[in-house]
């Protein structure tokens, strides 16, 4: 099985493009999901963000309040929480999506895209076999974060801060989309999946 990994900042559009090489016979894990259906009441991913972030990031049924989570992550002036957030929940993560990769396998899937939002710092790049990355400009990321997530310029742009910028993401990588309004993705996505599924 040929284990590709997807990367990006926030609003580069990784979900989209994984869409797109679908048509290939490629399956999409989006470690996004994983986490929302591993963060669940009584599993041991919520237990460790209640037990350092507090009752508060907890809502009255035993969800996660996602809101006051991401304010004590990204409105707090302590950048390590960002770090100790993503400490916990990477492993239980990485748990899971071992377990999908082999479940997939089974089903006799050649390929599956590992769609990871923090690639190279949670080092699920050592999985891979290749890593695409998918980049856009500054502006449309900002603007596609806004829209996404309703928040206002000003934390979408702490929350870009907050991760490996495109440059850097160029050099640790394998090959690189582009997914704004003036590049073809379709036509990217078709070029890379000749060179690497054989198609």
């Amino acid at each position: 099985m040929l284990k590709v990994g997807i990367c990006g900042t926030s609003g580069a559009g990784k979900g989209y493009v994984c869409e797109k090489f679908k048509k290939y016979g490629a399956v999409h894990i989006d470690t996004d999901k994983v986490y929302r259906e591993i963060a669940v009441p009584g599993s041991a991913c919520l237990s460790e963000i209640k037990a350092f972030f507090g009752n508060e990031v907890i809502n009255k049924d035993g969800t996660l309040n996602r809101v006051e989570l991401s304010k004590k992550v990204f409105d707090s002036k302590n950048p390590a929480h960002l770090q100790i957030l993503n400490k916990i929940t990477h492993k239980h993560i990485n748990k899971r999506v071992i377990e999908l990769i082999e479940e997939n396998e089974k089903k006799g899937k050649k390929i599956v895209l590992i769609d990871v939002p923090l690639m190279f710092e949670s080092e699920f790049n050592k999985m891979c076999d290749v890593v695409i990355c998918v980049t856009a400009d500054y502006e449309t990321k900002i603007q596609r974060i806004m829209k996404r997530d309703k928040i206002t310029r000003e934390k979408a742009e702490k929350r870009l801060r907050s991760q490996m910028p495109d440059d850097e993401l160029r050099k640790l990588s394998d090959y690189e989309i582009v997914n704004d309004s003036k590049r073809d993705v379709t036509a990217q996505v078709s070029d890379l999946a000749k060179k690497l599924f054989k198609v």
